[in-house]
């Protein structure tokens, strides 16, 4: 049973139907869906540049570019962490 008269739930009914107040936040809550997309798909691919590197032996720069992509993967992973759950976006 719900009661009408709770002035927390007339609170949020009286937000809902107020425009949001910081451009900022609906800007970042718009890009973050592709950006998540983007990440995501990332850290899924990146993995693939290790199989060529790590075949031919890691000689003179080498080791550089595999910790370069390795850390490029962790940050994708990171920021893509979260992509397709839908209580995630539907709440931004």
């Amino acid at each position: 049973m719900s009661n009408s008269h709770d002035p927390l739930d007339r609170v949020d009914r009286a937000r809902e139907r107020l425009p949001d107040p910081s451009p900022v936040r609906s800007t970042v809550a718009f890009l973050a869906v592709p950006l998540r997309f983007v990440a995501f798909w990332t850290a899924v691919a990146l993995p693939f540049l290790y199989v060529p590197l790590l075949l031919g032996g890691l000689d003179g720069s080498e080791p550089t570019v595999f910790f370069a992509l390795f850390s490029a993967n962790v940050v994708a992973l990171v920021v893509g962490h979260g992509y397709g759950d839908r209580s995630r976006e539907t709440a931004q």
